[in-house]
């Protein structure tokens, strides 16, 4: 069961801005109400951050890959809240999988033409299974990201997306093991699609 206590946070997330030549069509500037729905697909690359060396020290650590799907709600020119389910359960080293179920706000912080920076925080549940059969388990998560989007076409965006996430009360599988929390991190690159298509 995902634990519900956790002890006070404080986590900073950078701006991230870049540069895109404008080879798709321009969007125009607004800062008018109305909203949007984006919903897309993405394929990812995580540290799982799942078991300390002195632990297992035969266990070679692999990045995990799999893919996901999002949403992405905006309320306001700036605001918007966004949703994610991702299963890495691809190039894992001993049969370690790892799943993510994050829901949170996020924020635009910086915009120009088709290309737009945003700030989140996501909270959810984590879920983990061991390598060589040690155990499995499901945390609380949370942490921030950071998301470059660039708008193709009215109806179709493409997005690059990075996470830092705070497992505090993994990985909880014993005496013997340590219990300093897990902190998986990594990239995902994907598409969207806009259902409701509101300008931004």
């Amino acid at each position: 069961m995902v634990r519900r206590r956790f002890s006070a946070w404080a986590a900073a997330a950078a701006m991230l801005t870049m540069v895109f030549p404008c080879v798709a069509q321009v969007q125009p500037s607004t800062t008018g109400g109305g909203g949007s729905v984006v919903i897309g697909a993405e394929g990812s690359v995580f540290r799982p951050d799942s078991l300390p060396r002195a632990l297992a020290p035969e266990y070679t650590a692999s990045d995990l890959a799999g893919i996901g799907i999002f949403f992405d709600v905006d309320l306001k020119p700036r605001w918007g809240a966004e949703g994610e389910m991702r299963w890495l359960n691809f190039h894992n080293s001993a049969g370690e999988t790892q799943q993510h179920y994050l829901l949170g706000p996020r924020y635009r912080v910086y915009r120009w033409h088709s290309a737009s920076a945003f700030v989140k925080f996501m909270m959810g549940a984590g879920r983990e299974v061991f390598p060589d059969q040690i155990g499995h388990g499901s945390y609380f998560a949370f942490g921030p990201g950071a998301t470059l989007e660039y708008q193709l076409t009215r109806r179709i965006n493409v997005r690059a997306d990075y996470e830092y996430l705070d497992w505090p009360n993994a990985p909880n599988l014993g005496p013997g093991i340590p219990n300093n929390g897990m902190h998986p991190d990594g990239i995902s690159i994907g598409i969207g699609y806009r259902l409701i298509n509101a300008q931004r």
